[in-house]
């Protein structure tokens, strides 16, 4: 790709880049949100047709001029979104060559659809019949599903765009081990990633771009080229600390939590034999950040959303209390009238109006403080919008652009700013920082560092255990739904925490004790967290409805 340059109303997404490509290379592509990494791959696969953008391709020797995707494919192009292109309401094998259908004198070959389809999910190693629904499996499988697709389109050039962003460790070493097999079988690939310890693992080159430029192409098989020579590359300086430096919050012990959950259970919205959260108690102080870690289908999203207005599931027992008091949270409007607010880990779904513009975003969960006699001022809103888009960096050229439009962290910002206007006292963010970049996700945590500062109580849900003790003063673990232990910030690393996480899940915890408590009782490191006094029957981890 040569020169490449793409506008939009306002913004110039793309200015000359450059982007050279081996064949039979993995090659990795990194750079900020908002970059320009994915805009610059929809222009190689034909999303952006040519005519609309300013440069030229090169594929295989041949200048190629794609106006619409399907052109791209037929030569081996072959792109996989982080939004994932699957019907769900069709079967595996209607998905895989849905718009493609093999056929014999007008009509559909299902027999030899089905035949194909069982030999393409040989190839990625998914153990399922091809007449599985796409709705019936989980987001991993989704991956090696479109992946098939892409096989089935006699792929060249395979471009997958933040294939394990919400992927777990496991599912995402299964894909890296799959892209490497077809790297083997001389498929040249592109991934646009966001996690470096994958890059250097997968990838043979990595091209970083910086606001809409190439700033340099590196070979990761040279010593030099370290995660920090890539960082210092994406964000035009070093990051040094990864988080804000921050000191540990001191709970006086006559205060009572901002927040505590006590014996929190809910059941499944379908089966109503097993439950995904079972008897979990927590306490969060004013000024603390404290971590929820745990493997996916511990329950940690079933316990935010259902405590979040009974967002999730069914209620079967427990307990919200806000400064010692029981608080009423049963649907969304009475959680945030008692001072909570949650981020959802899935800001597209539930967490934006993808259509609407960032300014009215914000304003979302305030309407009332920013309304006069029942009408929204519309000259506040933009005030407001136009402040949260200084103070958080929200890059766009104005507040009214399309939030679908912003990059990832872009939007991630907006669904904080939208929490914070409306001023609560316990924020619970889950996942807050996925699918952002590392200079973003500094941003965002100085952010989460300062509302604990202003005395916010921050409940942090994530699947990065770097991210839990770099940032949080207490981490609690869950398993198949139940608190398994807690550890302090002194205390906590890795190894305990995943031992936590791992621990026998047909043990019955006792409530995890308080700071002072755990003090009082002088936990160390190495001490194991409380057994509960008696054994409750195994429920199977969730995993239907949210990904945690």
């Amino acid at each position: 790709m040569r020169s490449i340059g793409k506008s939009f109303p306002g913004v110039k997404a793309l200015s000359d880049v450059t982007l050279q490509v081996r064949r039979g290379e993995v090659h990795a592509l990194c750079g900020e949100n908002g970059a320009g990494k994915s805009t610059l791959m929809k222009v190689l696969s034909g999303v952006h047709p040519h005519g609309s953008y300013e440069g030229e391709i090169r594929y295989a020797g041949e200048v190629c001029r794609f106006r619409d995707i399907r052109a791209s494919e037929r030569r081996g192009i072959v792109i996989i979104h982080q939004e994932l292109a699957l019907v769900p309401q069709l079967s595996i094998a209607e998905n895989i060559f849905l718009g493609h259908e093999p056929a014999r004198r007008g009509v559909v070959d299902r027999r030899q659809i089905l035949r194909r389809t069982a030999e393409l999910l040989r190839r990625v190693g998914l153990d399922e019949r091809p007449q599985t629904r796409v709705a019936d499996i989980g987001v991993s499988k989704q991956q090696l599903v479109e992946i098939a697709k892409a096989l089935a389109k006699d792929v060249g050039l395979l471009i997958l765009d933040e294939p394990t962003a919400a992927l777990n460790d496991e599912d995402s070493a299964h894909l890296l081990d799959l892209i490497r097999g077809l790297r083997d079988q001389g498929i040249t690939s592109i991934i646009i990633s966001h996690k470096l310890n994958e890059i250097a693992e997968i990838a043979d080159s990595v091209t970083v771009l910086r606001d809409g430029r190439t700033v340099e192409t590196l070979d990761l098989a040279d010593p030099g080229t370290t995660e920090e020579r890539i960082i210092r590359s994406m964000v035009g300086r070093s990051l040094e600390n990864r988080f804000p430096d921050r000191t540990p919050c001191a709970v006086p012990p006559s205060h009572s939590p901002a927040l505590e959950i006590r014996d929190w259970t809910v059941g499944h919205p379908v089966d109503h034999h097993r439950k995904v959260v079972d008897r979990a108690s927590l306490q969060v102080h004013r000024g603390e950040i404290v971590g929820i870690a745990g493997l996916m289908g511990a329950g940690r999203t079933e316990l935010a959303m259902s405590v979040f207005g009974r967002s999730y599931g069914r209620y079967l027992g427990g307990t919200v209390l806000r400064d010692g008091g029981e608080a009423r949270t049963r649907t969304v409007p009475e959680a945030v009238a008692a001072g909570i607010a949650y981020v959802t880990e899935d800001r597209k779904h539930y967490g934006l109006d993808l259509q609407d513009t960032v300014s009215r975003n914000i304003s979302l969960a305030s309407l009332p403080r920013l309304a006069r006699r029942r009408v929204v001022d519309a000259h506040q809103e933009r005030q407001v919008a136009e402040e949260f888009r200084r103070t958080m960096n929200i890059r766009t050229s104005t507040v009214f652009e399309q939030v679908g439009r912003l990059s990832g962290g872009n939007q991630q910002k907006v669904v904080l700013s939208k929490w914070i206007l409306a001023g609560p006292d316990v924020l619970i963010l889950d996942e807050p920082t996925r699918g952002v970049d590392v200079g973003a996700k500094y941003e965002i945590y100085t952010v989460i560092d300062r509302l604990a500062a202003e005395g916010k109580a921050v409940l942090l849900i994530s699947s990065e255990l770097p991210e839990l003790l770099g940032m949080c003063d207490r981490v609690y673990t869950m398993a198949a739904g139940r608190i398994t232990g807690e550890a302090t910030r002194a205390e906590a690393d890795q190894e305990l925490l995943m031992r936590y996480m791992t621990r026998d899940r047909t043990a019955s915890p006792s409530p995890s004790p308080s700071p002072e408590a755990a003090e009082a009782a002088g936990a160390t490191a190495t001490a194991p967290a409380p057994a509960g006094p008696t054994a409750a029957p195994q429920h199977g981890a969730p995993d239907e409805g949210p990904s945690r």
